[in-house]
C-alpha cells in the first residue's frame, strides 16, 4: 500500500511539475510572441483555466505527500518525503501570497481595461513562477528518490 501511495504521489507531483515547467518555458514564450493583444488575451485565458485547476492540484499534491510522509515515517526515505512535503507547503504559500494575487488581476484584463503596468506585473509573476517551478522540481526529485528507497 505504501508503494502505491508513493507511486501515485510521485506521478501527481511529476505531472504538476510538467505543466508548470511548460507554462514557464514554453507557453509564456509562445504567448509573448503573438502579435497585438493576442498574447495578453492568452495570458488572461490561461490564468482563468489554470487558476481554476492548479489550487486543487497543489493542495492535492501536498496532501498526498503529507499522507505518504506520515504513513511511511518508519521506512527508508521518510525524511525525503517529509522534506518534499515541506517544499510543497512552501510552493502553496508562495502561490497564495505572490502569484495568485497577480493572476487574479491578470485573468480579468482585456486590452480595454488592463493597467499601464500590466507587462511588469506579468514579468513579476514569471519571476516568482520560476522560483516556484524550481521548488516543485526539487520536491519531485525528493519524492522520486524516496520511491526508490521504499
Amino acid at each position: 500500500m505504501l508503494n502505491a501511495l508513493g507511486v501515485v504521489t510521485t506521478v501527481v507531483v511529476g505531472l504538476m511539475v510538467g505543466v508548470e515547467f511548460s507554462v514557464a518555458f514554453i507557453m509564456n514564450r509562445i504567448l509573448n510572441a503573438l502579435p497585438g493583444d493576442s498574447g495578453q488575451l492568452g495570458h488572461a485565458h490561461g490564468g482563468r483555466m489554470l487558476g481554476a485547476l492548479m489550487p486543487f492540484w497543489y493542495i492535492g499534491s501536498l496532501v498526498l505527500g503529507a499522507v505518504w510522509a506520515v504513513a511511511g515515517w518508519h521506512h527508508h526515505g521518510a525524511g525525503l518525503v517529509a522534506t518534499a512535503a515541506a517544499l510543497l507547503i512552501v510552493s502553496v504559500i508562495m502561490s497564495m501570497l505572490l502569484l495568485v494575487p497577480i493572476n487574479n488581476r491578470n485573468k480579468t484584463w482585456t486590452p480595454e481595461n488592463r493597467p499601464a503596468d500590466w507587462k511588469q506585473q506579468l514579468h513579476r509573476w514569471d519571476r516568482y513562477h520560476y522560483v516556484r517551478v524550481a521548488i516543485i522540481i526539487a520536491a519531485f526529485a525528493l519524492l522520486a528518490t524516496a520511491l526508490v528507497l521504499v
